[in-house]
């Protein structure tokens, strides 16, 4: 059972992870590393796995992650445990983790977040991931909650539905005039630059997909790994790319592009997942997160 892990063990496998290495660990912990070693090899031995590959920075392994997820989890109830009591060190915020991905980052996240942060009693620790990915940090244990487009709950956690990211395709004019008059559209983007986020972003081959099962990968591929500096490439004329709709909408340049395919929107669907832990401050960002999403993404469908 896992209330039968050493918890002094348990906390130095958690400090090596997140320093990086033995070394910055012991440091953390006030101890040596030679203490810190000892524990981590008498957990593996007490469980039976290899839980830590002794890199730089060191790495987990899968049954290391597990345990790694148990121990944030008894830092989190430890905490919300103080608070509610009222002991001394209480005094702490909160610390919540959550991976999001940068579009919704970028545009309807973080005012979810604006009243729980100006309170004083939650720290938010953001960790920026594709919304196909944001799930393995959570597996991890990196982080407690995640925007992400998995509808299936990673083990231990629970998930609702948050609604849709609906993206269009679109380009500058001048780039329309140049790559894309003069032929069949699906035709053309085959060989038209197409922006692309990072190496993980799927959404413009997806939506080349839906015009034409049949289409390769577009080979001109330009790599712009920022929200807001892929919005101005896509306006500079760098490539056509796929735009979430509160994004165009905000920054007003609806009037500086071209949608190159209005009835052929494409929707994303996002979910929230969540460790099923009773904290009160995880609970809490929820609700704001829920309500943000609500409003926000409904208006992305219209």
């Amino acid at each position: 059972m896992m209330t039968d892990l050493p918890l002094d063990q348990v906390r130095t496998l958690l400090a090596a992870v997140d320093e990086g290495t033995l070394e910055a660990a012991a440091r953390a912990l006030s101890v040596t590393p030679s203490a810190v070693s000892q524990r981590i090899k008498a957990l593996e031995q007490r469980t039976g796995r290899v839980l830590l590959l002794r890199s730089k920075p060191v790495r987990l392994t899968e049954s290391g992650e597990v345990v790694v997820r148990f121990a944030r989890q008894v830092a989190r109830l430890e905490q919300d445990a103080a608070a509610e009591l009222g002991l001394p060190e209480s005094g702490e915020p909160a610390r919540v983790s959550i991976a999001v991905n940068a579009d919704s980052l970028a545009t309807w996240f973080l005012p979810a977040l604006t009243r729980i942060g100006s309170t004083g009693r939650i720290c938010l620790e953001l960790h920026r991931e594709d919304e196909e990915h944001t799930t393995r940090l959570l597996r991890q244990g990196t982080v407690m909650a995640a925007v992400t487009a998995t509808p299936t709950p990673v083990q231990g956690c629970s998930v609702r539905g948050l609604g849709r990211m609906r993206y269009r395709a679109m380009a500058s004019p001048g780039f329309v005039e140049r790559w894309l008059a003069g032929g069949r559209l699906r035709e053309l983007l085959r060989a038209a630059p197409v922006v692309v986020f990072d190496r993980h972003d799927d959404l413009q081959d997806r939506f080349l997909r839906e015009l034409d099962p049949g289409a390769p990968r577009a080979a001109l591929r330009h790599y712009v790994p920022a929200s807001e500096s892929y919005l101005d490439a896509v306006v500079a004329g760098l490539g056509w790319g796929l735009l979430p709709e509160p994004h165009v909408a905000a920054r007003g340049v609806r009037d500086r592009l071209r949608d190159l395919a209005p009835d052929r929107p494409v929707d994303v669907p996002l979910y929230w997942q969540q460790w099923k832990l009773d904290s009160p401050a995880l609970a809490e960002v929820a609700v704001e997160v829920a309500a943000a999403a609500v409003a926000a993404l409904g208006r992305s469908r219209a």
